[in-house]
């Protein structure tokens, strides 16, 4: 009968172990059994991961929602939510802007040495080492920031203070502890550096050999050939990669939070502790353990306008990622 589901023997796979495909009497295949279940899982992964996402959104939004008129000591002391979420957001985004300001182009050049300049061996345990860099725990990073980074970078501050005072990134005074917006960022830099990083190399190892090939053959240095091939065929990549990790270090709680002293402020000067912005991420882990009443919806509300900005970067980078790889 028409329609009826038989199991048929198959040659074995020369990919993979032998089996059977389920077919139909009309000559359709549904494919092997294992795929099916294989794709059943994705999806059901898929769906699963959509609504965690939808629940911490709907969470965010119930809790979050009932902030928007608190004022006074349930906004610690502003006058409205805006008064105390806006310099916060503020900080977050001055952080995140130094750590790409270091990373973007110190990533590029390290994708570019392991797919293009250095020898196999030596690409391949380079991109091994960066890659442990997003293994680490971030209170490590946050710990290695306030006792290593910070005390060492003192100097420098100190002549930057000295030598380009007259601008307002660098007033000072600098603190003796060194836990400055700049240290923040630099600790920032350093933990979106692997994600940046390992996204391009393998954006740069998929440009046409025959392309690289050609402009060699015609003359070009190394060099030229990657600024005529690999970088115009990259470039929608690229960009998606440094949003992804903006997004990486949008989100960042415990490192930024062990390095920048609270503070609710807005400020330009990034190497002094005394009048310094602070995140939102690290505002919510410094006051939410003694937070009671409406003031968990302040903090609550500062984390959904968190999360709406760290989804739409992300969501950005991955639509220019897709847009490229439609145009590829």
């Amino acid at each position: 009968m028409a329609g009826t589901v038989q199991e048929s023997p198959t040659e074995p796979d020369p990919g993979g172990p032998g089996g059977s495909v389920v077919t139909t009497d009309d000559g359709g295949s549904t494919g092997r059994v294992g795929d099916r279940v294989f794709a059943g899982l994705s999806v059901g992964s898929a769906v699963l991961i959509v609504i965690v996402l939808a629940g911490v959104a709907i969470f965010l939004l119930e809790q979050g929602l009932p902030a928007l008129g608190n004022s006074g000591e349930s906004a610690y002391g502003k006058d409205n939510i805006w008064a105390y979420v806006g310099p916060l957001l503020f900080g977050t985004l001055l952080a995140a802007l130094i750590a790409m300001i270091i990373a973007t182009p110190l990533a590029i050049g390290v994708a570019l040495v392991i797919s293009h300049y250095a020898p196999r061996r030596i690409a391949t345990a380079f991109g091994w080492l960066i890659d442990l860099l997003a293994a680490i725990p971030s209170v490590v990073y946050g710990l290695w920031g306030i006792n290593f980074l910070a005390l060492n970078l003192v100097p420098v501050y100190n002549w930057m203070g000295d030598n380009l005072g007259w601008l307002p990134f660098f007033e000072g005074p600098v603190p003796n502890s060194g836990r400055t917006m700049m240290t923040g960022g630099i600790v920032l830099a350093v933990m979106a550096l692997p994600i940046i990083t390992a996204i391009c190399r393998e954006i740069f190892a998929q440009t046409p050999k025959m392309h690289q090939e050609a402009a060699l053959a015609l003359g070009a240095t190394r060099w030229e050939m990657i600024r005529m091939t690999v970088f115009p065929y990259a470039r929608s990549g690229m960009f998606s990669a440094v949003l992804l990790g903006l997004g990486r270090a949008l989100g960042e709680t415990m490192a930024i939070a062990l390095v920048l002293p609270p503070s609710v402020l807005v400020s330009l000067n990034l190497i002094t502790a005394e009048g310094a912005s602070s995140t939102i991420a690290a505002n919510i882990a410094n006051n939410f353990g003694n937070a009671s009443g409406s003031k968990v919806d302040t903090l609550i509300f500062s984390g959904l306008v968190l999360f709406v900005i760290t989804f739409a970067v992300n969501f950005l980078g991955r639509a220019i990622a897709a847009r490229g790889q439609v145009k590829g």
